[in-house]
């Protein structure tokens, strides 16, 4: 079943490409930044990778604040000295050393750690990380991709900056080599990957924005304005009633559009307003069913059906 899903969903990707060549736009394939990867649901996300240029700034925004966080602990740290007249001096810098470690080692860690998976600078970008094989992000592989920033930036960086030009010219032009080639290796991989992100199994993409199939929102219209629904809402159905709304909305058929409207309002809960169209309740439910759980899809979570509590 999961081979046929991931082939129909194939075969849509070819066909939305043929189609956009007949029309004389140009075919999916040609977008070196677009991936498709499809989950053992399947389920295509369409992922677009982001570009160099989009990593170099969301990093450039993270040091910005690491340097800035800095600078406001060390001058917290000066006004602490001196107001105890010199006295603690050594407590004070070993508290110091500790921000700078964990600043310095945890503040990528943390941040993707959360459920966007990304750093501020990454969404400020509209960045995340995500796993290569469709699956969850685990936090062996965020810890594991950071860890290499460490060998990738951090120390040779680090030692150039401690010499202070008490090493040869050569070993110094070696150091600037060695940074250049982890800095420049996404530049010359296809999918834009750091060796962090070679070892872990992960790459950055695109935070996705998902919309309705676009025939759906032709043949039912939906408001989507009208329609609010909550997590608890989207979190009582799964991807396999998703394929099952799916095929409703494609056949619209009148008194099926019905009797399932008339069921998931039950399931979820919802009242309908005086006016509420059954096709367009379905069809902005599926829209947010969908996204959310493409969204989830995305951090490796996968909700099968109703009963999966997952």
């Amino acid at each position: 079943m999961i081979a046929g899903r991931k082939r129909k969903a194939k075969a849509a990707a070819a066909a939305a490409a043929a189609a956009a060549a007949a029309a004389g736009g140009a075919p999916a394939s040609e977008d070196r930044q677009a991936r498709s990867l499809v989950t053992p649901e399947g389920v295509d996300l369409k992922l677009r990778l982001g570009e160099a240029g989009e990593r170099a700034t969301a990093l450039l925004i993270d040091l910005a604040i690491m340097v800035g966080v800095l600078v406001g602990f060390s001058l917290l740290t000066l006004l602490a000295f001196l107001g105890s007249k010199g006295k603690g001096g050594e407590v004070i810098a070993t508290i110091w050393m500790l921000a700078f470690f964990v600043l310095r080692n945890l503040y990528f860690i943390l941040f993707e750690l959360t459920p966007g998976a990304a750093t501020p600078g990454k969404r400020a970008m509209g960045l995340r990380v995500a796993a290569r094989n469709g699956g969850r992000l685990t936090a062996d592989a965020i810890f594991a991709r950071n860890a290499m920033r460490e060998i990738e930036l951090y120390l040779p960086m680090g030692f150039l900056i401690a010499n202070n030009g008490q090493v040869g010219a050569w070993i110094s032009l070696a150091g600037l080599v060695w940074c250049g080639v982890f800095l420049l290796f996404p530049l010359f991989n296809r999918d834009r990957l750091r060796v962090g992100d070679l070892v872990a199994g992960t790459w950055v993409v695109k935070t996705p924005t998902r919309k309705l199939v676009p025939d759906l929102v032709q043949s039912s219209r939906p408001s989507h304005g009208r329609f609010a629904f909550t997590q608890a809402h989207l979190d009582a159905y799964g991807v396999k009633e998703l394929h099952v709304l799916e095929d409703v909305l494609r056949r619209y058929e009148t008194k099926t559009i019905a009797l399932v409207a008339a069921r998931i309002r039950q399931k979820i809960g919802w009242k309908a307003a005086p006016d509420e169209s059954d096709g367009d309740f379905l069809a902005a439910y599926y829209a947010a069913l969908r996204g959310r759980l493409e969204s989830r899809l995305l951090l490796g979570k996968r909700r099968k059906d109703k009963h999966d509590k997952g």
